[in-house]
């Protein structure tokens, strides 16, 4: 029996089969018996990386936060501005007319109507049109600036005009335009305090400018933080 074991074992180790001693377990079975034992290195790093990541999403966040409050606050500024514009072009043409009445409901119109329209003129014109068409800086100023010129002076100008010329055909404040030059005689009647609505009309021009730039840099931040 002692020689078949012996010839057996010499066998096994010349077909490359080491056998095993009383009570040893194999290497594969021993390595796998260890991985087990130690931390999977995977969650390990999932687990230090899941604040940074937080982190950095809290950080973008506050920044986009940051740049959408701002942006608010230019729209804001801008249509504060055209409000302002009708504050003065009505106080110039109830002068011009002589109306003293309806007062309250004037300058609420040409207050709000203006300040409405340019914060609706800005996201369509601007805002839209630089987050889906990608316009330029240039681009982005002229029409920043045209916006400033036609809701902030062109529009609260005419609405004053119209709102107080009626009021004076109405209560018969100033003589009555004759027939056939009815636009001519109102022109002339106030040609000379209307000169004081350039005042709003370079204001309106710079604002545009300075808020075309700030949007067009806000977007170009907002672009380079997402690539």
């Amino acid at each position: 029996m002692a020689a078949l074991g012996r010839d057996v074992g010499a066998d096994l180790r010349d077909a490359g089969v080491v056998p095993l001693g009383a009570g040893e377990a194999p290497k594969d079975i021993k390595m796998a018996a260890s991985m087990n034992d130690q931390p999977s290195p995977s969650l390990g790093d999932a687990k230090l990386r899941r604040p940074i990541v937080i982190e950095i999403i809290e950080k973008k966040f506050e920044c986009f936060r940051k740049e959408m409050t701002l942006n608010i606050y230019g729209t804001l500024s801008f249509a504060t501005t055209a409000g302002f514009s009708g504050i003065l072009a009505n106080f110039i043409f109830r002068h011009c007319f002589k109306v003293k009445h309806d007062a309250l409901k004037t300058y609420a119109s040409v207050t709000t109507l203006p300040f409405l329209a340019t914060i609706v003129a800005e996201k369509l014109l601007l805002t839209d049109a630089l987050y889906s068409d990608n316009i330029s800086e240039e681009n982005c100023v002229l029409r920043s600036s045209l916006i400033g010129i036609v809701c902030g002076v062109l529009y609260p100008t005419g609405l004053a005009f119209s709102k107080n010329g009626r009021l004076a055909v109405k209560y018969h404040t100033v003589p009555l335009p004759p027939k056939g030059r009815v636009l001519l005689h109102w022109t002339l009647l106030c040609q000379t305090e209307v000169k004081a609505m350039a005042i709003p009309l370079i204001f309106q021009t710079t604002f545009g400018i300075f808020n075309g730039l700030q949007k067009h840099a806000a977007f170009q931040k907002t672009l380079e933080k997402t690539a």
